[in-house]
C-alpha cells in the first residue's frame, strides 16, 4: 500500500497540531515537526499541572492560616492539633477563608483550639 504524503487525513492532522501551536514563539508555531514536539510537551504539562494545582492551593491555604495563627499567638501545627483534639472538623480551605475574610470567626476557632490544648 502506498504511503499517503498529501492526503486529507494527514493534512487535517497537521492543521490540527499547528492550530494548537498558535501563539508559540519562533518556528514552533509554523513548522510541523517542532510544533508537534511543543504541543505534545505542552499537553503533558497541562495534564500534570492540573493535578499539581490542588497541592498548590493547599500550600497557599496553609500559609494564610499560619500567618493568621501567628497573629493570634499560636503556630499552625498547634492550631491543627487543637482542632483535632476539640473534634472540630473544618478543612483548610474554609479556615483560610475565615482567616482572610472573617477574623472574628477565625479568632473563635483559635480560642476553641487553644482550650482543647489546655485540657
Amino acid at each position: 500500500m502506498p504511503r499517503a504524503v498529501d492526503g486529507l487525513k494527514r493534512k487535517n492532522h497537521r492543521k490540527k497540531i499547528l492550530k494548537q501551536a498558535k501563539g508559540y514563539w519562533g518556528r514552533r508555531h509554523s513548522n510541523y515537526k517542532t510544533a508537534k514536539d511543543a504541543v505534545t510537551k505542552s499537553l503533558f504539562y497541562a495534564y500534570r499541572d492540573r493535578k499539581d494545582r490542588k497541592g498548590d492551593f493547599r500550600r497557599i491555604w496553609i500559609i494564610r492560616i499560619n500567618a493568621a495563627c501567628r497573629a493570634e499567638g499560636i503556630s499552625y501545627s498547634r492550631l491543627i492539633d487543637g482542632l483535632s483534639k476539640a473534634g472540630v472538623r473544618i478543612d483548610r480551605k474554609a479556615l483560610a477563608y475565615l482567616a482572610v475574610n472573617d477574623p472574628a470567626a477565625f479568632k473563635a476557632v483559635v480560642a476553641q483550639a487553644q482550650s482543647a490544648l489546655v485540657s
